[in-house]
């Protein structure tokens, strides 16, 4: 199905090569499809890798976004505007209140806000060597130096050592190895995931996170729960760590806050945000008029419309379908974010690229591994042709 176009060329040819792109060239996307530029549509089941929520080219999203253009695009972070504080209070609600938001533009920048929050607040109230950070082997947390020293997947940090210092990682959902590593007085901070998207679609165990924040109290840690790829509903909670009913100390987030708008956000609780003081952390776009009128508009839209009931259902529609395909052993994940797991001598991106052609939006998120995370407003009848596609290309296999 896919051609090489012109923009492929060019691509090739003045852009760092530094994805590895299919050649395929987006033009057009509504609600669950995105079109190429030689007509032919694709059910999006990865949405942007959990970013577009709401849909291609949401209508409501779409306005909201058009009037700010035409109204104010930028001033700098030296004067307010009207809508990061209503952004901010709304986030501050979804996670259970009483905390102040950074925003920034992305992912890692959230989270490289998050790193440093945590080392001021360490040191501030531990002195100069409190700047250690624990997370997981199989983590992923951004592609700055920093937050790939705290991402858990050493071929990503090979190329690029030596990486700043004060980052160690032990294994995931494993208690006692988390406990052998805050007996270090020098660490400030615990970073995690409630599942680890790009490390295989891994939920954590509610009993585990639960032991994770009384161990974090119990040694004076500040618990960073990295909900990039996780927040706004897309596990069937708001946020993933509410599936454990714990409270975290910072939460990070990005991707579904402005439905495909860049936007990523660092919310803390409020003894630990004063920790940063004016001049602290600062960035020239993070929160702009363009990205906070998204983001206000997704979330209202995601209030509204009961977003996390809605990732709960599909969810369990996604799964069912899935189970009952004969080369899919198993289905793990929280709401819709899914992995399939391949049944032994599959290989996840063959199938990945089988399915591509044949006109479903997936990937392998690991070699033996598709992953799902599809827009939380994806019907039962798109639900059902992802899965006959994919049931169909498997049986080719």
């Amino acid at each position: 199905m896919s051609v090489k176009s012109n923009a492929y060329e060019l691509d090739q040819q003045y852009v760092m090569q530094t994805y590895g792109r299919l050649p395929v060239t987006f033009v057009r996307g509504e609600g669950s499809y995105l079109f190429d530029d030689n007509g032919n549509r694709y059910l999006d089941c990865l949405s942007g890798l959990a970013v577009t929520s709401l849909g291609h080219s949401n209508p409501e999203v779409a306005e909201a976004i058009a009037n700010q253009a035409r109204t104010l695009l930028h001033t700098s972070n030296l004067y307010l505007t009207e809508h990061q504080p209503v952004v901010a209070k709304a986030l501050d609600e979804l996670i259970g209140g009483g905390g102040r938001t950074f925003f920034a533009n992305s992912g890692a920048e959230a989270n490289e806000c998050a790193i440093k929050l945590a080392r001021r607040y360490g040191q501030t109230n531990g002195g100069p060597e409190r700047f250690h950070i624990v997370s997981a082997y199989g983590s992923f947390h951004g592609r700055t130096l920093t937050t790939l020293a705290a991402t858990g997947q050493p071929q990503k940090q090979e190329t690029f050592q030596p990486l700043p210092a004060g980052f160690r990682q032990v294994e995931f959902c494993d208690i006692a190895a988390l406990r052998d590593a805050l007996s270090d007085d020098r660490v400030c901070a615990v970073m995690l995931e409630p599942v680890q998207g790009e490390g295989g679609v891994n939920p954590a165990p509610a009993e585990y996170l639960q032991a994770v924040r009384a161990l974090c109290d119990e040694r004076e840690a500040l618990l960073i729960m990295d909900e990039v790829q996780t927040g706004l509903a897309r596990t069937g909670e708001w946020f993933g760590f509410q599936h454990s009913n714990i409270r975290p100390d910072i939460v990070t987030m990005a991707k579904a806050l402005g439905n495909g708008m860049p936007i990523g956000a660092c919310w803390a609780i409020d003894r630990v945000a004063q920790a940063f003081k004016p001049g602290d952390h600062a960035t020239t776009y993070g929160g702009q008029p363009l990205a906070t009128a998204a983001a206000r508009c997704v979330l209202d839209i995601m209030r509204r419309e009961s977003f996390p009931v809605r990732a709960r259902r599909a969810s369990l529609k996604l799964t069912e379908q899935l189970s009952q395909v004969p080369q899919i052993d198993q289905v793990r994940g929280l709401g819709m974010l899914l992995a399939a797991q391949l049944i032994e001598g599959i290989d996840a991106k063959a199938v990945a690229d089988a399915c591509m052609d044949a006109g479903l939006i997936v990937n392998a998120v690991t070699p033996t591994a598709l992953r799902f995370a599809p827009s939380l407003l994806i019907s039962d009848e798109e639900i059902e042709s992802a899965v006959s596609i994919l049931a169909k290309v498997l049986a080719q296999s």
